[in-house]
């Protein structure tokens, strides 16, 4: 049966369909070897040969099963599906039968602790990328005692390689004077190449451990370091009806251009 073609990309888990679309009008997606470049254009992903910016979606691959886990990534896996250094990922803390298909959501640095979504969803995938939708939260420790005015400045944003960082929530949990270390929760809406790391490097107190603690509703409550867990329906749908955001209606074909180009700028930007 024929679909949409954005609709055929976003369910094989490749792109939101406002990214798709995108791809569409740039031309990077081909039906049986012919380049199509017209927003409305359909395929059936069962018969067609379709593939975007070379890569072929797989037969039957837009009518599979859409599915989210939740995963408590520990210190010393690399947040990728491939790793010529064949250092631990991810997504081997999934079984073997539930990995095929999904991609990484939220990435986190080799050294960081914490949360991360794996799914097929690409609509989810935008959504969680999309700078200044869904907020993520840290338990953050660092050496020192940082004086409350360096932490008023990273609050309200410092210039990292040249970019001003967006407004962070940054509370103070505890200070151990023993250890010398302090405690801090740590809320972005953005996420740049180890920010938070970065964000303390500059005021003279470097992080000691890190871990993602929250993404939007998602805490990791219950799920211990290494583990990973099926999300709920209710979950999904709660995630989507707290951050999703109903895009307006483009008035013109030329609008609904640039309105797609910045989303496609917004996930070239995930962490």
């Amino acid at each position: 049966m024929q679909e949409r073609l954005q609709k055929i990309i976003a369910a094989a888990g490749i792109a939101s369909r406002r990214a798709a679309e995108e791809m569409i009008l740039e031309g990077e997606v081909k039906v049986n070897g012919t380049v199509i470049s017209q927003l409305g254009a359909k395929a059936d992903p069962e018969r067609d040969h379709i593939k975007v910016r070379g890569k072929l979606i797989n037969p039957g691959l837009a009518r599979r099963k859409k599915r989210y886990f939740l995963i408590n990534k520990p210190r010393g896996y690399l947040s990728s599906l491939s790793d010529p250094q064949r250092r631990p990922l991810v997504t081997e803390l999934i079984p073997p039968t539930l990995r095929e298909g999904l991609h990484l959501v939220g990435r986190l640095d080799f050294n960081t602790e914490g949360l991360i979504i794996a799914t097929n969803d690409g609509e989810l995938t935008q959504l969680v990328a999309q700078a200044g939708a869904v907020p993520k939260v840290y338990a953050v420790k660092v050496q020192g005692a940082p004086a409350e005015e360096d932490i008023q400045r990273l609050r309200a944003g410092v210039r990292l390689s040249g970019s001003r960082t967006a407004p962070a929530e940054i509370k103070l949990v505890e200070h151990t004077r023993k250890a010398g270390n302090s405690w801090y929760e740590v809320t972005l809406r953005e996420g740049r190449n180890q920010q938070i790391r970065r964000m303390f490097d500059l005021i003279g107190h470097p992080v000691v451990k890190l871990r993602r603690i929250r993404i939007g509703n998602l805490s990791d409550k219950g799920l211990l370091l290494g583990h990973y867990r099926e999300m709920k329906s209710s979950e999904v749908k709660a995630l989507f009806n707290a951050y999703g955001q109903k895009p307006s209606k483009p008035t013109s074909l030329k609008d609904k251009t640039k309105s797609l180009k910045g989303t496609t700028k917004t996930l070239q930007n995930e962490n």
